[in-house]
C-alpha cells in the first residue's frame, strides 16, 4: 500500500501540473474586449480575430490596420481578457488628387485605399503615396513628387488631398550589355521591347522603364541565344540605376554567352511498354550536325508528349537530357519518355481576369479538370496565353489538392487594354495622299474575338472595311470570320478607268502543324468598271462624242475636214476596246484556299526562316466569271554570317489564270502588275498593252491589258545604316528584281462575227478607234532592274523609298524609277 505522505505528494504534483495547464490555456478562451470604437461596432472588430493566442492576436491586429478603418490599433491583456484599443480617425468626406495631367484621376483613384466615407488613417495615406509613386515610376515619371494633406471640415470630417508634381519624363537613357561578344549590343537591344530615349520620345512609350517588361525582354534574349546554339547562355545580372545627370535610367545587363554548340546525336529513349523510341524519330525537330536550337527541342518535347498521350500514356512527360562535349562543342540530346506520377488536376482556378471570360483562358489548355497532370502541356498553355496579347502577364502555379494525387492549378492573369483607335495617313507616288480612320478590338467583349472597322479616303481611292474573327469556331482550334468591303478607285495616271468593288468573304483558318496552316474561303463581290468621258478626261468619246471631239466640236467641225489623221477622237486619249468591253458590273462568286508555311523567327523583323503561300481561287460557283486563279509566293530570310544584323532575302513568285467554259478573261480578272513584280516599273507598267492607243501619255499608261501568267524573282540585302541609332528604325537595302507578265487571252477583234478587224487611224475607221486590240509585249520577256532603298520603321508607320534603274524592258512598258510609300498611326 502506498503511504499517506506518498499519496499527498502525488496529488500535489498533479494539482501543480493542472494549474500550469489552466494558466497557459486560459488565453485561448479569453474574451476580446473592444475600447475606443464609436462608429464601428465591437462585433465587427472582433470578427478580425479568430482566437486569442498571441499569433491570432497579431494576425487580427494586422488585418485591422490593413482595413483602414482606424487610425491606431493596439492590444493588451487585462486579467483573463484581451483588450483591443482602437482610435477612429476622422471620417473622410472626399479624396482629391491635384496636379496630375499625364495620369488621369480616374486611373489613379481605384489604386488608393484612402476612400470617401471611410476612417482616415495616416498609415494608409502614406502607403497610398508610395503606391502612386510606383505607378508614376512605371509610367516613366520617376522624378514625380507626391505629398498629401488633410483639410478639416465640420462634424469631424476631413478632405484628403494628394498633390502631385509629375516632373519630366524619366525613361531609359541607355541599355548596356556586358559580356556579349558574339552579338553586338545594338542587335540585342534591337530585339527588346524596351527602347532608349531619343528625339521621338514624345510620341512613344516603349522607352519607359518597366521592370516587368525588362524581365520579358531578358527572356527574349535568352531564348534568342538558345535558338542559335548557345546552350550555356545565362543572364548573370540586370541592374537599373536612375542617373539624375542624364535624367533617366541606365540599365546594365551582364551575360555569359558560352560556346556555340552543334547537335552531336539525337535519339528517343522510351521507358513505356509497347512504345518503341525509334518509332518516334519522325517527330524530332533536330538532327545531328544542326546548330543547337532550344525552340526545336521544346517543340520536340511537346510533340513526343502529345504522341504518348494518344497512345494511352496520359501521365507521360518527355524530358530532354543533354550531354555536352565542350572540346568538340557538341551536345547529344536524349529525349526520355517516362510515365510520371499519377496526379490528376482537381481544379483550375482563373484569377485576375476582370474582363476576359474564363472560357477564353481555359480553351488554351490541352487538358482540363479531371485530366492527368502534365507539366509540358501546362507550360504550352502558358506560352499560348502570353501570346494572345490580352494580358500584361500570365503565371500558372500549383497547389496541393484534396488528396495526394490531386493538384490545383492557379492561373493568375492581369488584363490589359486590347482596343485601338487609329488615325493613319500616307502618301505614295502612285495614288497620292490617303487617310484612314479605324477602330479595332482584339478581345471583343472579353470573348477573344477580333473586330475591326476602317474607313479610307484619299485623292484617288476610298473605301470602308469591316472584319470579324472568331478564333475558336465550334470550340475547335479553328478560326472563322468574315470581311465586308466597299472600295472605289478613280481613274488616274496609271489607270484610265474607275473601278468599284462591293462584296464580302467568309474565311476559316485551320492549323495543320505549328508551321503549316490552311485557310479556306468563299468570296462574293461585284466589280463595276466605268470610263470617264469628260472634257478633261475624254477617254470614251470615240463611242460617245463630247463637245471637244473632232467632227462634233464647234472648234473642230466636220465641214472643215474633221476628223482626220491628226485630229480625231483618239488624239485626246481613248480607252482600249478591251477596257470598254469591261464596262458595267460583273458578279464574281469564287471559292478558294491559301496554304501558308512559316518558320521565320520574328514577324516584325525577320532575320531567318521561310515564309511561303500557295493560293487558289475558282470563280464560277454562280456569278459571271469562270476561271481558276493560282498564285504562289516564297521568301527566304537568312542572316549573313559574321556581319551583324545584315539580312539576305530571296523571293520567288508566280501566278496563272486559266479560264474555262468558253470564258474570255476581262481586264479586272487579269494580273496587272508593276513594282510589286519588278521595281522600277509603274503600276500596270509591265506586260501586254494595247498598241493601238499611243496618242497621249495618260492613254498609253492607262491602257494596260494585263496577262494570265507571271513569274518573278528578287534578291535583297537589308542592313543597318551605320552611325544611325537602331531605335530610329532606319535601314538600307540593295536589291535586284526580274520578272515577266504575259499571255493576254481576251478578245482582239471587235468587228461583227466573221469580219476582219478594222485598224485605228484609217479612213475605214473614220480615223477613229477601229475594231482591233493589238496586245503588244504579249509574249514572255524578262524585265529586270537594280536599285537601292531606305526603309524607316517609324513610330508613325512603315515608310519606304525605292530608287530603281531598269536594266531590261519591252518597248511598250512604262517605267517609274522612284517610288515612295508610307503611312502613319497617331
Amino acid at each position: 500500500m502506498q503511504s499517506t505522505s506518498g499519496i499527498w505528494k502525488s496529488s500535489s504534483i498533479w494539482i501543480a501540473v493542472l494549474t500550469v495547464f489552466l494558466a497557459f490555456s486560459a488565453p485561448a478562451s479569453a474574451a476580446i474586449v473592444v475600447e475606443g470604437n464609436s462608429r464601428v461596432d465591437a462585433e465587427t472588430v472582433r470578427s478580425y480575430f479568430t482566437g486569442s493566442s498571441p499569433e491570432e492576436i497579431d494576425k487580427g491586429l494586422e488585418a485591422l490596420r490593413e482595413s483602414g478603418r482606424f487610425a491606431t490599433v493596439s492590444a493588451t491583456r487585462k486579467g483573463g481578457d484581451v483588450l483591443i484599443r482602437v482610435t477612429e480617425g476622422n471620417q473622410i468626406n472626399r479624396v482629391v488628387i491635384e496636379g496630375n495631367s499625364k495620369l488621369k484621376t480616374e486611373n489613379l483613384q481605384p489604386e488608393l485605399r484612402t476612400r470617401a466615407r471611410s476612417a482616415y488613417s495616416q498609415q494608409v495615406a502614406e502607403a497610398d503615396v508610395a503606391r502612386m509613386m510606383e505607378i508614376y515610376r512605371r509610367a516613366g515619371r520617376a522624378a514625380a513628387k507626391i505629398t498629401y494633406r488633410t483639410v478639416e471640415l465640420p462634424n469631424g470630417r476631413i478632405d484628403v488631398v494628394f498633390t502631385v508634381v509629375e516632373g519630366d519624363k524619366t525613361g531609359v537613357k541607355e541599355i548596356r550589355f556586358v559580356g556579349n561578344n558574339v552579338y553586338s549590343t545594338r542587335r540585342l537591344v534591337g530585339m527588346m521591347e524596351t527602347t532608349e530615349m531619343n528625339f521621338l520620345s514624345f510620341i512613344k512609350t516603349s522607352d519607359v522603364y518597366d521592370p516587368d517588361r525588362i524581365a520579358s525582354d531578358l527572356e527574349l534574349v535568352r531564348r534568342f541565344y538558345l535558338k542559335n546554339g548557345y546552350a550555356d547562355f545565362r543572364v548573370v545580372s540586370s541592374d537599373a540605376q536612375f542617373d539624375p545627370a542624364q535624367g533617366g535610367y541606365v540599365i546594365t545587363i551582364v551575360v555569359e554567352e558560352g560556346p556555340q554548340y552543334h547537335v552531336g546525336s539525337v535519339d528517343v529513349e522510351s521507358h513505356l511498354p509497347d512504345v518503341n523510341g525509334a518509332d518516334l524519330n519522325g517527330l524530332l525537330r533536330v538532327s545531328p550536325g544542326d546548330v543547337y536550337n532550344g525552340d526545336a527541342v521544346e517543340k520536340t518535347v511537346e510533340a513526343l508528349t502529345r504522341e504518348a498521350a494518344k497512345k494511352g500514356y496520359a501521365f507521360t512527360q518527355a524530358r530532354p537530357r543533354g550531354e555536352r562535349n565542350p572540346a568538340a562543342q557538341t551536345v547529344s540530346i536524349h529525349f526520355v519518355l517516362d510515365e510520371g506520377p499519377r496526379v490528376y488536376i482537381e481544379r483550375i482556378n482563373i484569377r485576375g481576369n476582370t474582363r476576359t471570360r474564363d472560357y477564353v483562358i481555359r480553351r488554351e489548355f490541352d487538358l482540363g479538370e479531371g485530366d492527368a497532370y502534365n507539366r509540358v502541356l501546362i507550360d504550352r498553355a502558358e506560352r499560348r496565353l502570353n501570346g494572345l496579347g490580352y494580358f500584361k502577364k500570365v503565371k500558372i502555379t500549383n497547389e496541393p489538392g484534396s488528396s495526394p494525387d490531386r493538384v490545383v492549378l492557379n492561373v493568375d492573369v492581369e488584363d490589359q487594354p486590347t482596343g485601338n483607335f487609329g488615325v493613319s495617313g500616307g502618301y505614295s507616288t502612285n495614288q497620292g495622299f490617303i487617310a484612314e480612320v479605324s477602330v479595332s478590338e482584339s478581345n471583343f467583349m472579353g470573348r477573344g474575338q477580333a473586330v475591326r472597322l476602317s474607313v479610307q479616303a484619299g485623292q484617288i481611292a476610298r473605301g470602308v472595311n469591316f472584319s470579324f474573327t472568331e478564333p475558336y469556331f465550334l470550340d475547335q482550334r479553328i478560326s472563322a470570320g468574315f470581311d465586308l468591303f466597299a472600295r472605289r478607285q478613280d481613274a488616274y495616271s496609271y489607270s484610265i478607268y474607275a473601278s468599284t468593288s462591293v462584296g464580302g468573304t467568309i474565311r476559316f483558318g485551320i492549323p495543320l502543324t505549328d508551321e503549316l496552316s490552311l485557310s479556306p474561303r468563299y468570296s462574293l463581290y461585284q466589280t463595276t468598271i466605268s470610263i470617264p468621258n469628260t472634257i478633261s478626261k475624254p477617254y470614251n468619246d470615240c463611242t460617245v462624242p463630247t463637245p471637244i471631239t473632232p467632227g462634233f466640236s464647234p472648234f473642230f467641225p466636220a465641214d472643215q475636214g474633221y476628223p482626220n489623221l491628226f485630229y480625231n477622237c483618239m488624239s485626246n486619249g481613248e480607252a482600249s476596246l478591251a477596257i470598254k468591253e469591261s464596262q458595267g458590273s460583273i458578279l464574281t462568286s469564287s471559292i478558294g484556299y491559301s496554304l501558308n508555311y512559316s518558320t521565320i523567327d520574328d514577324f516584325r523583323n525577320p532575320h531567318n526562316g521561310w515564309l511561303a503561300t500557295l493560293s487558289q481561287d475558282g470563280a464560277g460557283l454562280g456569278g459571271y466569271s469562270r476561271y481558276l486563279r493560282t498564285t504562289g509566293d516564297v521568301r527566304y530570310f537568312h542572316e549573313i554570317p559574321y556581319i551583324d544584323d545584315v539580312v539576305g532575302i530571296v523571293r520567288a513568285q508566280g501566278g496563272n489564270l486559266t479560264p474555262f467554259g468558253g470564258y474570255h478573261p476581262r481586264i479586272q480578272d487579269n494580273f496587272n502588275l508593276g513594282p510589286s513584280l519588278v521595281r522600277g516599273f509603274a503600276p500596270g507598267g509591265i506586260g501586254p498593252r494595247d498598241s493601238n492607243i499611243y496618242t497621249t501619255w495618260n492613254a498609253r499608261m492607262g491602257n494596260s491589258l494585263g496577262g494570265t501568267d507571271y513569274v518573278g524573282a528578287s534578291a535583297e540585302v537589308q542592313f543597318p545604316l551605320w552611325g544611325v541609332p537602331k531605335d530610329l528604325g532606319l535601314r538600307g537595302a540593295l536589291f535586284a528584281d526580274a520578272g515577266s507578265l504575259w499571255n493576254y487571252q481576251g478578245r482582239t477583234n471587235y468587228s461583227p462575227a466573221g469580219l476582219p478587224c478594222v485598224p485605228a487611224y484609217t479612213p475605214a475607221a473614220g480615223f477613229g478607234q477601229g475594231t482591233c486590240v493589238t496586245p503588244a509585249s504579249n509574249g514572255f520577256r524578262v524585265r529586270s532592274s537594280v536599285g537601292a532603298s531606305v526603309l524607316w520603321n517609324s513610330p508613325m508607320g512603315p515608310i519606304r523609298f525605292d530608287y530603281a534603274v531598269v536594266t531590261s524592258k519591252a518597248q511598250s512598258d512604262i517605267t517609274q524609277n522612284f517610288r515612295f510609300s508610307g503611312g502613319a498611326n497617331f
